[in-house]
């Protein structure tokens, strides 16, 4: 089990790390968003490259960002029997759910999102706005994200197998609070 606990910090720094650069994404983005307003309603200047450039920071923020939710233990979920159950019947539960959905559909759309992002690559598309931007590399951060996405997957898994098996995982974030909304 060592070697596979090993794996899971290797991958929660990946995305620890990952979720930080998101972090001051989410930052420049709001500036580059708030300037490109400013200049097109207080100078009539404008400019696409810029406003697209906010739409990039914006997809790397949610397809990057994921991986870094999951691993925080941030994503949503139907709590209805989840809160409910006891903190083995929730590690249980979050396993099945790993298993029989979350993997294949991360795998799944990581894997018919690589020909997306492989045809824009090799057209070197670029966007059809003047002054835009290339749209392929924006386009690679879908089989990015889902690889990320399942990598932290499994490593939510073998977290959870572990504690299941009685090792003590101290970065285990399975607790879950309930949305207060």
């Amino acid at each position: 089990m060592a070697p596979l606990l090993a794996f899971s910090r290797f991958v929660d720094w990946i995305n620890q790390n990952i979720g930080k650069i998101c972090d001051w994404l989410v930052l420049l983005a709001v500036l580059v968003s708030s300037v490109n307003a400013m200049m097109r309603y207080g100078f009539d200047m404008s400019s696409n490259a810029w406003l697209e450039a906010q739409w990039y920071m914006y997809a790397a923020i949610v397809m990057l960002g994921a991986s870094y939710t999951l691993k925080r233990n941030e994503h949503v979920r139907v709590d209805i029997l989840y809160m409910m159950l006891s903190r083995r019947g929730q590690i249980l539960l979050d396993i099945a759910g790993i298993i029989v959905f979350m993997l294949p559909a991360c795998i799944l759309l990581g894997w018919l999102s690589l020909p997306f992002a492989m045809q824009s690559f090799h057209m070197n598309e670029w966007s059809s706005n003047a002054g835009g931007l290339l749209r392929w590399p924006v386009k690679f951060l879908i089989p990015i994200g889902f690889s990320l996405l399942t990598l932290q997957g499994i490593s939510e898994l073998i977290k959870r197998v572990a504690a299941l098996n009685g090792h003590d995982i101290p970065d285990l974030e399975a607790h879950y609070e309930r949305p207060l909304q």
